[in-house]
């Protein structure tokens, strides 16, 4: 008896099951995605440095001559209460701009190639903020070096460098937000830059040049709501030892109550932002 070998034609193979593509590390993807947006951000000097153009103008030139000819406010150094307080013009400033390359990506640039690529969508936004929270820092460490050697006195302890770091890395990271949502939302660059004014410009001057109880009282309750007021109060009590900005906000309390609800305040500012930056970007990315 003889047996003869299965036709191989007749063989049911099976379901064929597509290759799987292999995993990519979160940390590997946003490692590449950071390194990326830096090449894209930071490609010349100039990218960096003009900036810092402004606030530098400002820290070395206007806050001096505002501190002349400006009142006499007992207990306080306006030449480094404006100092600080141009970080606060600095900060929002960046953000807009770093918001500008989501809108190059998305028009022109690597966008869909990215969506496709096996890493998940929040990743992309988290690489732009830590881009936009390096580039800050080491904008906003040049703006504090200029502004001590024009004669800002700062007081840099350990303490007070917490709460300056952690009002200013809390602001960065709403901004940005803002900027990320904005850039997702707005079709084009034209009509995004003609945001930068009321976003990052006008707030400035409700926080950044004096005291708010100079204001108007209607102003001064609009002042009190704007994350900058609680995040310039901040630093300038972290780098100057004032708590007149968190008096000028709270009223009660102690001084570290009215720290932390500030630092709050900004933190819920920080993740709110960065909610609805991922959200919009979900939605909008495929579009």
């Amino acid at each position: 008896m003889t047996t003869t070998a299965p036709d191989l034609a007749t063989l049911d193979p099976g379901p064929v099951r597509p290759a799987r593509r292999p995993a990519t590390s979160p940390t590997a993807a946003l490692a590449v995605l950071v390194r990326r947006r830096f090449s894209l951000s930071v490609r010349t000097p100039r990218e960096i440095l003009v900036p810092l153009l402004t606030p530098v103008f400002f820290a070395l030139i206007i806050a001096p001559a505002l501190d002349s000819i400006g009142p006499d406010i007992p207990g306080l150094d306006y030449m480094s209460f404006s100092a600080i307080g141009t970080a606060g013009l600095l900060i929002p400033l960046n953000c807009m701009f770093a918001g500008i390359g989501v809108i190059v990506d998305r028009d022109g640039g690597p966008r869909r190639d990215l969506l496709a690529a096996p890493i998940a969508r929040p990743t992309l936004v988290v690489a732009n903020l830590v881009v936009a929270l390096a580039v800050t820092a080491l904008q906003v460490t040049v703006l504090l070096a200029a502004a001590v050697l024009r004669g800002a006195e700062l007081t840099a302890t350990a303490g007070g460098v917490g709460w300056f770091v952690g009002a200013a890395v809390l602001l960065t990271i709403g901004m940005y937000g803002f900027a990320e949502t904005l850039a997702n939302r707005i079709p084009t660059v034209e009509e995004f830059t003609g945001a930068v004014p009321p976003v990052a410009i006008l707030p400035f001057f409700f926080s950044g040049l004096y005291p708010i109880t100079a204001l108007p009282w209607a102003l001064t309750g609009f002042a009190r709501v704007l994350p900058l007021t609680h995040a310039l109060a901040l630093m300038r009590y972290g780098l100057l030892g004032n708590a007149t900005g968190l008096e000028d906000i709270w009223g009660m309390g102690t001084l570290a109550t009215k720290a932390a609800l500030s630092l709050g305040v900004l933190a819920a500012f920080a993740a709110l932002l960065t909610a609805v930056a991922v959200r919009t970007f979900n939605r909008t990315a495929v579009r």
